[in-house]
């Protein structure tokens, strides 16, 4: 990659957030606490609207040539951040936002950014019908856009977890020589580095769903794109913790017999932070996870699909087990048993 187009994009970015703190308010992007916020004081929110636009304009300036080549890579994340910016600024509804991302599948679709195959399985390549393939591609972007705008709680979380899987398909793309898992991940990662001095805790500015939605679908473009070098399974790895905790999530929501779309406190953040109260070890000890994940991610990026799977699936049961807010309403409630026991003894 061009030292000057990442030079450039990391200086916009700064720049830009910087401005942007100081003209937030007015511009009526203020994040007002709420009972699910981690923080009690208004911070500007909406940040991601500088560090997309960041890297259209490096892009523009100094590699005009790949933002000519994939320009429909470009203009399916460029739908999406319009999505994003029009919901930090007015609130829309997520059935708006998910025609965005649909509209932004089926450029991808037409441009043969899809998912045609699941793997192969025990010597069994399981190739989805033609039919299939556009509604499961639709359903696989917008679930983690979706899961990486929900793992946006905590000062630096999202941007940190978003940071490591970008580094990862960087390695895939430097291995595989492959120009645009390249220049999409560094890109992304120069100017999440240049927002992160902003963002890690305590926090001057949130990146919003500008930030957030433009993060995941960025992703899900690269999972999808690196299907030719590595196998399905190990792109779960690799984009791992979004999808655990979306998942841990919804299973907690229908059991409790609720809405598994309705918003409460039961991330995994949410868990960690209770645990220790402390907000940058709860996003440390996460982004210790993803890193684990996406090295095992890129260690069986050959291997055998099923095995990889079943890992999958293991350690998302551990997960679930490991994540469940219930253990301590369950302690407390044994613990206030065993104290009755001992007054009525």
């Amino acid at each position: 990659m061009d030292a000057s187009l990442l030079s450039s994009i990391f200086l916009i970015s700064v720049v830009g957030v910087v401005i942007f703190i100081k003209f937030a308010k007015r511009i009526g992007l203020m994040d007002i606490p709420n009972e699910r916020s981690a923080h009690t004081d208004p911070i500007p929110r909406g940040a991601g609207i500088v560090f997309v636009i960041a890297v259209f304009m490096g892009l523009l300036l100094f590699d005009f040539e790949n933002l000519k080549t994939y320009y429909y890579i470009y203009l399916a994340i460029a739908i999406v951040f319009v999505a994003g910016t029009w919901d930090d600024m007015k609130d829309i509804s997520p059935k708006v936002k998910f025609i965005f991302i649909f509209f932004s599948t089926f450029l991808l679709y037409i441009h043969h950014v899809a998912i045609y195959s699941l793997g192969t399985y025990f010597g069994y390549e399981i190739i989805l019908p033609s039919w299939f393939v556009f509604p499961f591609t639709f359903f696989a972007i917008a679930g983690y856009t979706n899961a990486l705008n929900l793992m946006d709680g905590l000062d630096g979380l999202a941007a940190s977890i978003a940071l490591v899987i970008f580094v990862t398909f960087l390695g895939i793309g430097i291995e595989h020589k492959d120009e645009l898992l390249i220049s999409l991940s560094s890109v992304f990662i120069v100017t999440l580095l240049a927002f992160l001095l902003f963002n890690w805790n305590p926090a001057n500015v949130f990146m919003g769903d500008s930030g957030s939605l433009s993060l995941g679908i960025t992703i899900a473009i690269l999972a999808i794109h690196s299907i030719q070098y590595i196998t399905p399974a190990s792109i779960l790895f690799i984009v791992a913790l979004p999808i655990l905790d979306t998942f841990i999530v919804m299973i907690r929501r229908i059991q409790r017999h609720t809405s598994p779309f309705k918003a409460d406190k039961n991330h995994m953040h949410h868990f960690l932070f209770n645990v220790k109260g402390d907000v940058r070890y709860t996003v440390i000890i996460l982004i210790m996870m993803q890193i684990i994940f996406s090295i095992i991610g890129y260690q069986i990026s050959q291997a055998n699909n099923a095995l990889s799977l079943i890992l999958f699936l293991l350690l998302f049961y551990i997960y679930l087990n490991l994540f469940d807010q219930r253990l301590k309403r369950r302690q407390s409630k044994n613990s206030e048993i065993s104290e009755n026991e001992k007054v009525h003894y």
